[in-house]
């Protein structure tokens, strides 16, 4: 009878709190389903928020705000990741999901530059600097603590829900955008079909809020919460004592975010306007490869706990490096060929996906954890992601497109050998 409760309770032990994990990760959902239906739908609002006689004006200022929150995110990553590391992941992560659900709402209420001028750009500017910001904090804080709640054996499991929650808000932001389209004629989507997408994610943000005030703190937080208090110049900090650990998560997500941007954002429009794909076989065969990606992360983040992160992560950097360039090939008007390349391209990606929050929290002590997430990764995420889908349009208007796939190629380089210097952290005890 002893042995068989004790069996019990090691098995309760080892339970997912699906409830906690989904609770956790729902305002990673509602920050990318937000940033995905601006992007989505920018072409129907654009002549709302700017002098509408100019198409292409409207346009391009409306993609330059789009653009501009993306140099929010360190900020709001340094800002908020600070926050997260003095008054709890908690706290942190009610005020990002916040400002996203504020912001979105915001903009859904707006009123358009024929109502009140110039001040509808600038308000539309405030409310996705608002969403930046949020979007910087967001990862940090979220990581850290599906981390920090993780037992050592399962941080890799527990990691994985972070991008589970991501794929599944591009898919329903996808879908929501297919949805509004079918029944909407184009003067409806311009009058205000937009504004119905987000009001949706202003409402997702405020049941993610009702789940967050739920959590509890984790307890490596409470147990290094006056060593956080007690620390000066923290950003400072994480480059003067560990400057290893900044260089390489800087190394892997320099590939994690080209990887990221290439395939769910980049890739679509290549494909249409310089491959003469059908738009709507691009858009099938990204529904199946967001599909794969999604199903995929758990089995990537158990793997991890089971052989390491170290050997997923080379898989993942070499086979990128290996299969970009060819994969590059097969972007045609092919429904066959463009499945096999946004299944292959995400397939790999979700081996990443699923151990960044895992990988990133082990690199710095509790103290600095949200901090130095925060900062580094949303900094080299602006500085190479939010240019990716320019920088593949830019090249391929020249006629030299594989120039950009042989770029990711070689971060994957970089990234591998980034790789190479970590430690083996899988079954470790958080710093």
């Amino acid at each position: 009878m002893a042995q068989t409760a004790s069996r019990q309770g090691t098995a309760e032990q080892h339970r997912l709190p699906v409830r906690t994990l989904v609770s956790a990760s729902i305002g990673n959902a509602v920050e990318w389903f937000d940033w995905t239906v601006y992007a989505t739908f920018l072409v129907y609002f654009s002549g709302q928020f700017f002098p509408s006689e100019n198409e292409a004006l409207a346009l391009i200022g409306t993609t330059s705000t789009y653009a501009l929150a993306f140099f929010f995110r360190p900020l709001g990553g340094v800002l908020i990741g600070r926050f997260a590391d003095l008054r709890g992941r908690k706290a942190g992560m009610l005020l990002t999901i916040l400002l996203m659900a504020g912001g979105s709402l915001v903009i859904a209420l707006l009123p358009t530059y024929e109502q009140v001028g110039w001040f509808a750009p600038i308000l539309l500017l405030l409310a996705r600097i608002a969403q930046g910001l949020s979007l910087g904090g967001e990862v940090s804080g979220a990581s850290a603590y599906l981390a920090e709640i993780a037992p050592p054996a399962r941080r890799g499991r527990y990691s994985a829900f972070f991008y589970i929650s991501t794929g599944t808000a591009l898919l329903l932001a996808s879908l929501l955008g297919v949805l509004l389209t079918g029944v909407l004629d184009q003067a409806q989507l311009e009058s205000y079909g937009w504004r119905i997408a987000f009001a949706v994610g202003g409402l997702l943000g405020f049941v993610g809020l009702w789940l967050r005030r739920s959590l509890s703190e984790s307890e490596s937080f409470e147990e290094n919460a006056e060593k956080a208090r007690a620390t000066t110049n923290p950003l400072l900090r994480t480059i003067r004592e560990h400057p290893r650990s900044v260089l390489q998560l800087c190394a892997f997500t320099l590939l994690s975010t080209l990887s990221y941007y290439t395939f769910f954002s980049a890739l679509t429009p290549f494909a249409v306007n310089f491959r003469d794909a059908d738009g709507n076989d691009v858009f099938i065969a990204l529904s199946i490869g967001t599909a794969l990606f999604i199903a995929l992360c758990y089995p990537y983040g158990a793997l991890s706990d089971r052989v390491g992160r170290k050997p997923v992560l080379l898989a993942w950097s070499a086979a990128t490096a290996v299969l970009v360039v060819p994969l590059s090939y097969l972007v045609r008007d092919d429904l066959v060929s463009l499945v096999v390349v946004f299944c292959v391209g995400l397939g790999l990606y979700a081996a990443m996906a699923s151990l960044a929050p895992a990988i990133m929290s082990e690199l710095f002590p509790t103290e600095l954890r949200a901090t130095g997430i925060g900062a580094w990764y949303n900094t080299t995420v602006a500085l190479f992601g939010g240019t990716a889908p320019l920088l593949i349009t830019f090249l391929s208007d020249r006629g030299m497109p594989t120039v950009f796939f042989w770029y990711v190629a070689g971060a994957a380089v970089v990234a591998f050998l980034g790789i190479l210097t970590l430690p083996e952290t899988r079954g470790t005890e958080l710093r």
